[in-house]
């Protein structure tokens, strides 16, 4: 088995499918420090070494500080965010959250920081971006990325010669509002995008093919919950199972599962570096399933046979906006 890997910003050699932390931050299950640890641990034999984190997401930053204490750091890569409260943006006070970054995760520099601000009504975040360039000349930080910018304000920053490498947006064979307008701008300035809620926070398998419609108590985490607003946006679930019904006869086809075939569309779309799969540390784990996506290549059959029913689908770009302005 081959695990594809990818530059990102010239030097970063980083896995295509990235293991997700949000899931340590709550809402879906209690996490043994210990056993994330071990688990963490046999993602990385498996080749599995990316890491994308966040200062918000609880004991995230401080797992993969112990974690990378106990293999070798060159060999894992850990993508951080830097989630302030929107306000002034001094100098001191983004020096201080990445300080504290640094410190948790035990490391000098971050490989790639994903920087996200919550309220475009204040500009500030062009100062926070300011004081993060400055800590990059510093050797804080390798690279500068985004989460849940939209294209007009990515386009505002490359305007005021920010060095931006990527951008972390929900894409998924659902969601494909990135391409509307994020993708060409993207493809003409060299920004990467980084995709989550892909498998749509487990509605892409096979569990829910030929299920009646889950009532709000079965949604039993924060995941499900938010995925399945977008799916009632989206389209509403008879035509969510349709799309089950074709990406299982598609799944069948290759020998592989359905939440494959979820994740090999997105990482075949143009500036797509790489997919985040969220990670049950210590619960569960689809180490040798995620692996499988390697060896698929989808053909325009199968293409057809998505767009086809993709193409019911209400227009989510129409209704929500781009890309992060759900948070908005």
């Amino acid at each position: 088995m081959t695990i594809e890997k990818i530059t990102i910003g010239e030097d970063l050699e980083i896995c295509r499918i990235l293991n997700g932390m949000w899931q340590v931050a709550g809402g879906h299950g209690q996490i043994d420090k210990e056993l994330a640890i071990a688990d963490m641990i046999e993602y990385h034999k498996s080749g599995f070494t990316t890491w994308d984190l966040a200062d918000i997401y609880g004991p995230a930053e401080s797992l993969i500080g112990e974690f990378q204490e106990k293999i070798d750091k060159t060999q894992s890569q850990a993508l951080t965010k830097f989630v302030p409260n929107p306000g002034p943006m001094s100098n001191s006070i983004v020096t201080y959250h990445i300080e504290q970054s640094l410190k948790k995760m035990k490391t000098e520099c971050i490989d790639l920081l994903q920087f996200h601000w919550w309220d475009y009504n204040d500009s500030s975040y062009l100062d926070a971006l300011n004081h993060l360039s400055k800590l990059q000349k510093d050797g804080k930080i390798k690279h500068l990325g985004l989460t849940n910018f939209d294209t007009k304000r990515v386009k505002i920053m490359i305007e005021n010669d920010f060095q931006i490498v990527s951008n972390q947006v929900q894409y998924s064979i659902l969601d494909q509002r990135p391409e509307k307008i994020m993708t060409p701008f993207f493809a003409k300035h060299g920004i990467k995008i980084l995709t989550y809620g892909t498998l749509l926070g487990g509605f892409f398998s096979e569990k829910y093919l030929g299920l009646d419609e889950p009532h709000r108590g079965e949604l039993t985490t924060s995941s499900l919950q938010k995925y399945k607003n977008m799916i009632d946006v989206w389209g509403g679930w008879n035509l969510f199972q349709e799309l089950l019904c074709a990406l299982d006869q598609i799944s069948k086809k290759h020998g592989c599962s359905i939440a494959n075939v979820a994740t090999r569309f997105v990482l075949d779309r143009p500036q797509v570096t790489g997919v985040i799969i969220g990670a049950r540390l210590g619960i569960n784990n689809h180490r040798n399933d995620n692996s499988k996506v390697f060896d698929i290549k989808l053909d325009n059959d199968d293409i057809s046979m998505i767009n086809a029913i993709t193409e019911k689908s209400n227009d989510l770009f129409e209704i929500i906006g781009d890309c992060g302005d759900e948070y908005r």
